[in-house]
């Protein structure tokens, strides 16, 4: 009875932790599911095709390869000298040679017809109803809005730093979000039923930009302009990641697409604008040493901290600013030029707004134990860059 009861426990116990294990982890929509085997579920007509070429490939390869096999296999048991077979002996068999000749031609052809077709229509971008550029940085992705609704919309979307500090820490279980490492601050927002072009350009490296869900992959590479398209019949939230090894932070880059309805999109467009005007800052603006720096700290968080730590020690190949000669020097424009242009492993950060760059240098020199007083304004970040 006793033996019975421990068993009881011990299966309960057992269920009750494989329950946690499962409500630990869950599949996330638009995303990666839990002992996923298959494709991302699709939301587009590229996808769908895609994944049923997929399949088709796969089983015919398999068929093909089972009655290769067999036939080989059958061939050597059956036709065995231990039996009193002896081998055939014949040259130049015409029927053999047009046989093995037409079966694997058919097969390609049969193979390739649907696969060009599915590879043309993921190529064709014309006649797009939005085209976003998608600008790969180390380690985030610049979204310009073109054409559409929401022209001249644009941002900068990064990882989550609660996920960030999550990985730090090592955390296990429980404590990760299904949507773990795929969270960002500003998601890219794209109406449904709608053709989305995507021209994909980089800062630095090479980026590659994808979403799985919706069948696209398209390298972003420095200096060179590449396109695809995408057109998502559900909406929803869908994820990918930069599929290229871009650096040290290259798990850390992820890309979150937000469709929504047309109505809403407008809405969304809209508020946007409004909150860019809000934004916008006059580079003659002067401001004081404690406003500047609460700015920078913020910029400093979401744009230095993740190679310069938030310490500022810095680590590897990426330089301390804490004590650094360059930061502490009384020559501001030595900073702010490589703060715009980079320097070794450090890319350049023009993309951002001579507010920010002022704030971020203007942080860095008043914080940890660099003292110095000293204040860069906008105008002298403005007046720096080109040179």
């Amino acid at each position: 009875m006793k033996r019975q009861t421990n068993l009881a426990t011990l299966l309960a116990l057992g269920g009750g932790l494989a329950g946690t294990a499962s409500a630990a982890v869950q599949d996330l929509p638009g995303g990666p599911a839990v002992r996923q085997l298959n494709l991302h579920a699709a939301a587009t007509r590229i996808a769908v095709e895609q994944s049923w070429l997929h399949w088709f490939m796969l089983i015919t390869c398999t068929v093909i390869f089972v009655l290769v096999f067999a036939v080989m296999f059958y061939s050597i048991w059956k036709h065995r000298k231990s039996v009193g077979h002896k081998a055939a002996n014949f040259h130049e068999s015409v029927t053999v040679e047009v046989v093995w000749t037409a079966i694997p031609f058919i097969i390609v052809i049969l193979m390739a017809l649907p696969a060009t077709k599915v590879l043309v229509a993921a190529k064709d971008t014309s006649n797009a109803d939005v085209t976003i550029k998608a600008t790969g940085y180390q380690w985030k992705w610049g979204y310009d809005y073109l054409t559409g609704d929401a022209q001249g919309v644009s941002f900068m979307s990064t990882i989550d730093s609660t996920h960030r500090e999550i990985s730090n820490a090592g955390a296990k279980g429980s404590d990760i979000p299904n949507d773990y490492l795929l969270k960002v601050d500003n998601p890219m927002v794209v109406p449904v039923n709608r053709k989305i072009r995507v021209i994909t350009t980089a800062n630095d490296v090479i980026h590659a930009w994808g979403v799985p869900s919706f069948g696209v992959k398209q390298d972003a590479i420095p200096g060179f302009v590449r396109d695809t398209w995408f057109r998502s019949e559900k909406v929803g939230d869908f994820y990918g990641q930069c599929y290229e090894l871009c650096g040290k932070e290259h798990a850390y880059m992820p890309i979150h697409v937000k469709v929504v309805s047309q109505e809403d999109y407008v809405k969304w467009a809209g508020e946007q604008r409004k909150a860019q005007q809000a934004k916008a800052d006059d580079p003659a603006k002067v401001w004081t040493l404690p406003d500047i720096v609460a700015r920078g700290e913020k910029v400093y968080a979401a744009n230095c901290a993740a190679c310069h730590q938030p310490n500022g020690k810095g680590a590897g190949p990426i330089k301390p600013l804490d004590g650094s000669p360059v930061v502490l020097d009384a020559d501001k424009t030595k900073q702010i030029q490589v703060v715009l242009n980079g320097r070794a492993a450090m890319p350049p950060w023009k993309q951002l707004g001579d507010t920010d760059l002022a704030a971020v240098i203007s942080y860095t020199k008043n914080h940890w134990s660099n003292k110095t007083g000293q204040v860069v304004q906008p105008a002298e970040v403005l007046a720096q860059r080109g040179k």
